[in-house]
Order: C-alpha cells, then structure tokens, then sequence
C-alpha cells in the first residue's frame, strides 16, 4: 500500500486518509458535508473538497497489487477464525471501518487458544486481533473479541498467513448441565441466610440452570453425606456454615462418605481461598467458600463456570489461577485482609 499526500487532482480512486470538509452544491440543494477518512474519493468529492477549501495534495492511501482492502481483510480473518459458527458458538458481525467483531451466540464460558492468538498478531502490527481473557464468561450475544485492520489495506501475502495461524483459535464453551442442588448447613437449630442461595441461583442462572428446592441440614459429615447422595441435580453445591479449612473437614469428608472423591482443595485466588471440588459418579461437586454469599466475583465463579461448562479442571489448573487471583475484596467479607 501508498500512502502519503499527492496532487489533489490525482486523488480520483484514492482512500482519503483524514476526513475533510466539503462544500454545498448549491443546484443539487445539498448542504456542506464532511467526507469521513477511508472513503474512495470520487471526482465529484474531490470537487467539493476543493470548492471548500482549495488544498493543493490531498493525503490518501491507494492499495497496490497483491494488497486487500481493509473491510475485505477483517472479513477474511473472521472467517479463518470462525470456521463453523454452530460448532464454536460464534456470530461474526459486519465489517466497517477495518472492523469485525466476534459475539457468543450463548451464554458460556469463552475458549481461547492464547498461543495461536499471539502467533496471529505476531505476523505484521496492521494485523490485529483482541479477545477476552480465556476462560471469561459471557452472555448470549456478548462480544468476545474484534477484529481491527489498523491500515487501509494488508498484502494478500501476511494476510493469508495470519489466517493460517487463526483457524479455530476461539470457541465458546456452553453449559453442559441444566440443574444443580446447593446444599446448605447449619451449626445451630437457626436457618441458614437466604443470602447464600440467591447469589447461587443468580450464578445459575446466567447459564439458565434451574436451582432444586432447598437443602439444609446439620453440619456433620454423616447428614452432609446423605444430602449429597439423594441430590436431584447434576451439579451438587456445598456452602456450610462454617469455612472449611482442611482437606479432611466436615464437607470434603461428607463428599468421601457419600462415595465421591476430592479433586483439589484450596485455590490461590482471594477471595475464594475456601474452596474444594470433587465428583460423585458423573456429577460435579463444589464446596463453596464464604464468599460465595456474595453476589461479587470470586474463585468459587472460575471453578464453576468452568466446570458446568464441561472444561475438565484439576489440581494443576487451580494451581495456575494465582496469577490474576486477587480479586476485588468484598467489604461484607467476616476477615477482610486489612485488619
């Protein structure tokens, strides 16, 4: 590509660079108008800019063989990238000004394949792609990343090897569980706060999960145990009324009891530090930390996004969060971390 001023009088053909005023023509009772930057000037524009202002050189870009167009190039990347919409849950948008942009089709949790994202920006700086953080959640129709061609046009040559390097490097993850039961005790004959439960069913409910009726139960392994056996949902949550501070406390030990097995206990995220995951048969299992009360983002919505989106999580992944772990504090929190 071109670019730079010339002779106002060769700029037939061109895309203007910057934007220009331009004059009325009166016998058409057209009002003066403003000629926005990337259009292809035509003689009548270039008329009209000069009636204005009489520039001499106009600054413009003008695509040489071999190069794209820069809406023709957006459109071309989001097509190597989303190669089958149905599959990756992704609409591609219309391009405009060098633009496209990506939307969830569903409500999920978004896969991002960092390294094939890093290798696509890598192939020239005109090339752009930004994306959300991998593993962000993300509504029904919510954009996950966009697209921008930074120069009026790209060779045909890096743009064929940035969409080489693109293919399939996003994908949004549904939820692959449709209900779930939270399980709540108690350490005295008073019930438990409804808190707890409506920031659960809020969580849920992003990903139209349906919450079973309540559980409550005293907090003990041997009742714990026999809620999370005769759970009806196929996602079973825990939040007790005391944090649980070791691997072998009352709820780990009731997952046990009841048949199941503990993946991983404590994550390096705050808040959320509290939590343990696990499995009984083919249905997850989440013991909640405190904070999960709290509508706010903590560890506990990492794990169960990812885990009721069908994303395999074990000790190792957890391990990784710790980079991008402290979170905002919740000022509702019992032992805040300024004390």
């Amino acid at each position: 590509m071109i670019f730079g001023p010339v002779p106002v009088q060769e700029a037939v053909g061109a895309v203007l660079a910057h934007s220009m005023q331009a004059a009325a023509r009166p016998h058409e009772n057209q009002l003066p108008y403003r000629i926005a930057k990337g259009t292809v000037l035509s003689q009548e524009m270039i008329e009209d800019i000069v009636a204005w202002d009489a520039p001499t050189e106009l600054t413009v870009a003008r695509l040489e063989a071999g190069d794209v167009e820069e809406n023709a190039a957006a459109a071309a990347l989001a097509a190597a990238i989303v190669t089958d919409a149905e599959a990756q849950n992704i609409r591609i948008s219309g391009a405009g000004a060098g633009r496209v942009n990506l939307h969830a089709t569903c409500a999920g949790v978004v896969e991002v394949d960092a390294a094939a994202v890093a290798a696509l920006n890598a192939v020239d700086p005109m090339i752009t792609l930004a994306t959300v953080p991998g593993w962000h959640r993300t509504d029904a129709d919510g954009m996950i990343a966009t697209i921008k061609i930074i120069s009026y046009g790209v060779s045909q040559v890096v743009l064929t090897e940035a969409c080489a390097r693109a293919a399939q490097a996003l994908k949004v993850r549904p939820p692959v569980y449709a209900s779930a039961t939270l399980i709540e005790t108690q350490v005295s004959r008073e019930t438990p706060s409804k808190k707890g439960r409506e920031a659960t069913f809020g969580r849920l409910h992003r990903f139209g999960m349906m919450l079973s009726d309540r559980v409550v139960v005293r907090h003990d392994i041997a009742a714990l145990s026999a809620a999370i056996a005769q759970a009806p949902g196929e996602v079973i949550l825990i939040l007790t009324a005391s944090a649980t501070s070791d691997s072998h406390d009352v709820a780990p030990e009731g997952l046990r009891a009841a048949g199941g097995q503990v993946t991983a206990f404590g994550m390096p995220v705050d808040p959320g530090n509290l939590l343990f995951f696990g499995h009984l048969g083919d249905k997850p299992v989440i013991g909640l930390p405190g904070c999960a009360r709290s509508p706010a983002l903590n560890g506990a919505d990492w794990v169960l996004e990812r885990l009721i989106c069908g994303v395999p999580l074990g000790q190792d992944d957890i391990s990784a969060m710790g980079v991008g772990g402290l979170l905002k504090e919740i000022p509702t929190r019992p032992r805040p971390r300024a004390t």
